[in-house]
């Protein structure tokens, strides 16, 4: 990538090339085709004219259009703008009678029998005209290109830092919610069974220790996802009876793609928090596939408390902010759809990635 005082070099030395060539037009390409020796007066008014276009541009470039134009005070900028043009004509002219010129440029001319028509003192200079309103017309389009582009620039940063801070923030909100409803979990589970709690505490820890220092950079290895999502699994297998089945088929991997870390977490909690009887049997399903550049989690649980969950809304914080960070992380690549079934006894989840080349291949 082109660094930034690069990129300033760059655009030095194109604003340079491209003078030259105008210089090479307006110096030398009309005087080469006249066949006269022409006088030193006659380069020095040119290097005048191109003088005065240079300044003219940088300082409409760098005054008249940021000031002016770009503040919507069109009026002034169009005035100081036709100022310029007409005015450009008389000041060349005072140079041309300064140099003497018009004298030195008829008597080269007579030396080869070209006698040259005499100008009209009042009339206009029509080319140096239009040649000065062109110069401004480059300068402006220049600089309203380059004030879009740092527009769009200015724009593009401020929406990456405000995803950065939202994805922070929902990030934040979702791994408390994990940790209180586990903690609850424990916490019960140390009037039942001392050495199973203890146990719980160590898988907890080693989630926190993922959670911590493995998910920093915002993504994560799908293989450690997986070994996170089993972990959590085996926690809540802890409090479970035999009515429960948990039968979870894990993504056969012949890459190790890059997604966002707990991003599935929300909804395997989910089928946990609703699909859980103490009497009645229940299977909760869970499985992961990787096709390609498809990655698809779909989960089916019984909902026995149905009343409290809908498709359309939910009430949890982790799964609200779920569907936001997807929305953030996979705009246009992802599918996402979730309801009860046909009738109302179980409930299903499906999630689809569309990764790109650079999640594929994790090192």
């Amino acid at each position: 990538m082109v660094s930034v005082k690069s990129r300033y070099y760059i655009t030095i030395l194109l604003h340079v090339f491209l003078w030259m060539l105008f210089a090479f037009v307006l110096l030398f390409h009309q005087p080469l085709s006249w066949s006269i020796t022409v006088p030193p007066q006659f380069w020095i008014k040119q290097g005048c004219v191109l003088a005065m276009l240079v300044v003219v541009f940088y300082v409409n470039s760098e005054f008249l259009v940021p000031q002016l134009l770009l503040k919507n005070k069109i009026i002034a900028f169009v005035a100081i703008v036709l100022a310029i043009a007409i005015l450009s004509g008389p000041f060349i002219k005072i140079i041309d009678q300064a140099l003497n010129l018009p004298e030195l440029m008829n008597k080269a001319f007579s030396e080869i029998g070209i006698v040259r028509p005499p100008k009209r003192s009042d009339k206009i200079d029509v080319f140096l005209l239009m040649m000065t309103l062109f110069m401004i017309g480059i300068s402006t389009s220049v600089t309203m290109i380059r004030k879009w582009q740092a527009d769009k620039q200015s724009r593009e940063s401020l929406e990456k830092e405000k995803i950065g801070s939202e994805l922070s923030f929902l990030k934040a909100q979702i791994n408390p919610h994990f940790f209180f409803n586990t903690l609850n979990n424990i916490y019960a589970l140390t009037h039942v069974d001392v050495e199973k709690s203890r146990m719980a505490l160590h898988k907890l820890s080693r989630m926190m220790r993922y959670l911590l220092y493995e998910t920093q950079t915002g993504c994560t290895p799908l293989s450690k996802e997986v070994s996170f999502i089993v972990d959590y699994m085996e926690l809540m297998k802890i409090r479970l009876n035999d009515a429960t089945t948990v039968v979870f088929k894990e993504p056969v991997l012949t890459n190790d793609p890059l997604i966002a870390p707990m991003l599935f977490l929300p909804y395997i909690e989910n089928a946990f928090k609703y699909g859980v009887s103490t009497t009645e049997p229940s299977v909760i399903s869970i499985t992961l596939d990787v096709q390609g550049k498809d990655l698809e989690m779909n989960i089916k649980n019984r909902v026995f408390n149905h009343q409290d969950m809908t498709a359309d809304e939910y009430k949890g914080i982790g799964l609200t902010n779920t569907k936001r960070r997807l929305e953030l992380l996979y705009p246009g690549r992802h599918v996402f759809s979730a309801g009860l079934t046909e009738d109302g006894g179980s409930f299903i989840v499906h999630l689809k990635l569309i990764l790109d080349d650079t999640e594929l291949h994790s090192s």
